[in-house]
């Protein structure tokens, strides 16, 4: 009895497995199923990520009498500037486990943690909307910003307040229209130049293109223009009823037209027309600008939950550009010619996703 007993309750457990190409629709079936499941789940960014970064990737699945149980998305980032690291994942907001069971949860975080320790990585960092690992350090530095959309134009409206709204009229009133553009060339343009005024280097534009050949419709990009002239664009991807402004920037000229404000409120049109009814702003650093700029939209912050698994490190990475010892370079940075950053931004941005 015992022996028939033992069987049984092997036969109930997970196990975990590289995810191999004749999975990836069981396990895309599985993210978009779960209530928990993100645009950045799928199967589809372990392509993205090898061919744009060159980044290895381990992506795990967990199976449970032979269905999907759960799937955690990994990639390695190895630099000599910013270490080694496994992710979940990077380039991504949201990241992490996602699994049916509290089993097939545990075996990935097992495996996961091996895998760390077998590559010999600094740390492996899970981002998730919420706590997983309440044993591992966190970061708090990020939030995102969630919420519905009407089904009634003019109610989406209503809801930005008063001062923001008049910047969406003003950019209708200067007869702003968008277009939907099938190559990322005017976006990477205006998106590139917004970064190298933040003082951030840019990933190549090769990227851009990869993302729209992976999720085919599920990632489009908007470009408003006045009159003849593009003042700014957005890469946005869609997921189930969410939609979700990504990439985004404008030009010098946007500002007096209000054109990014008329780009987000366009997307939100657009989405709304699609039958999307959430509206996902996406991540912004505490204290910041983007952060600022969500908020007189009439939406919330919620916490980020950056986990970290250290394993060489003895504490959580800071990479961000609020920490003061990139102050120096970023002043820089907002120095040099458009066309320089576009060339040198790329071998060093595939490492700070």
């Amino acid at each position: 009895m015992s022996l028939s007993t033992g069987a049984s309750s092997r036969a109930h457990e997970p196990e975990v497995l590289p995810l191999t190409r004749d999975l990836e629709g069981a396990w895309d079936a599985f993210v978009r199923a779960h209530p928990d499941g993100t645009f950045f789940h799928l199967a589809g960014w372990r392509a993205v990520l090898e061919r744009a970064f060159g980044h290895r990737t381990h992506f795990l699945v967990a199976r449970t009498n032979g269905a999907v149980s759960g799937v955690l998305p990994l990639a390695e980032v190895k630099s000599f500037l910013f270490g080694h690291s496994l992710v979940s994942t990077p380039f991504c907001v949201y990241g992490g486990i996602v699994a049916a069971d509290e089993a097939s949860k545990a075996a990935l975080e097992a495996r996961a943690c091996t895998l760390a320790r077998e590559l010999g990585v600094d740390y492996l960092e899970m981002r998730g909307r919420r706590r997983q690992h309440p044993d591992w350090p966190v970061k708090d530095l990020y939030v995102t910003f969630r919420k519905a959309i009407s089904a009634d134009s003019e109610a989406n409206m209503l809801a930005i307040p008063r001062k923001q709204r008049a910047m969406v009229r003003k950019g209708i009133q200067k007869g702003l229209r968008a277009e939907i553009d099938a190559t990322p060339d005017r976006h990477y343009a205006m998106y590139s130049e917004s970064l190298r005024n933040l003082g951030t280097p840019v990933f190549a534009k090769r990227y851009l293109a990869i993302l729209q050949d992976v999720f085919g419709h599920d990632c489009e990009i908007l470009t408003v223009m006045h009159e003849a002239t593009p003042v700014a664009s957005v890469l946005s991807f869609y997921f189930r009823d969410e939609v979700l402004p990504y990439y985004g920037g404008g030009t010098t000229a946007a500002r007096s037209v209000s054109g990014n404000d008329f780009m987000y409120w366009s997307v939100m049109e657009r989405a709304r027309e699609g039958g999307h009814r959430l509206f996902d702003y996406g991540r912004s650093k505490r204290g910041t600008g983007s952060y600022d700029f969500k908020t007189y939209w009439g939406f919330e912050p919620e916490p980020l939950f950056y986990e970290y698994y250290l394993v060489k490190r003895r504490e959580m990475p800071n990479l961000s550009p609020t920490n003061p010892k990139y102050e120096a370079m970023i002043r820089l940075w907002r120095k040099l010619p458009l066309a320089l950053t576009q060339r040198i931004g790329p071998p060093v941005a595939k490492y700070l996703g």
